[in-house]
């Protein structure tokens, strides 16, 4: 099962990288289109979707390797037992947050989907492509909370090592 979650997470990571070099190429071809009227439009719509599918995409994976912004101040600073406290309390109240948001995010590209929502920009594209992405991170987030949660109650590290020394789960 650690295989599957680690492809998982691998996944999301490399659909990100290539939304992120998406969002690039969409940049360089708007500046083309500016200096040489192509006629392209959609660009910057297809730009911020492009980005929003990169940052919801890594989400998951960045978990995983503990890069996520978390406050540490704090937790030094507190006696054992209550630091356990706290990091349960997180892994509970971020794991709740993010299966609502999952759950809310999927409801919405059923909607779009179903309705046949489109984009007001210039693209018009079907609004349930863009927010798949969203969707596909928020699940797999949660998916991270859960396996960081399950990987505390049994004792082992959930992010990955660094250096011969791995985090424990914050």
């Amino acid at each position: 099962m650690r295989r599957v979650l680690d492809l998982f997470y691998g996944s999301l990571m490399a659909g990100a990288a290539l939304a992120m070099v998406a969002a690039l190429a969409c940049v360089v071809l708007g500046i083309a289109d500016r200096q040489f009227a192509l006629g392209l439009r959609g660009l910057d719509a297809y730009a911020g979707y492009a980005v929003a599918a990169a940052l919801f995409l890594a989400m998951p994976g960045t978990l995983q390797r503990g890069e996520h912004i978390r406050v540490t101040l704090l937790l030094q600073r507190l006696p054992v037992a209550w630091r356990g406290a706290l990091e349960w309390w997180a892994l509970a109240a971020g794991g709740l947050l993010s299966g609502g948001l999952a759950f809310y995010a999927c409801r919405l590209v059923w909607v779009s989907h179903q309705t046949g929502d489109v984009s007001q920009g210039s693209d018009a594209t079907r609004l349930w492509i863009p927010q798949l992405a969203m969707a596909l991170g928020c699940v797999g987030l949660a998916v991270a909370l859960l396996d960081a949660a399950l990987s505390r109650a049994q004792g082992r590290p959930f992010f990955e090592q660094r250096g011969g020394e791995a985090a424990s789960v914050e």
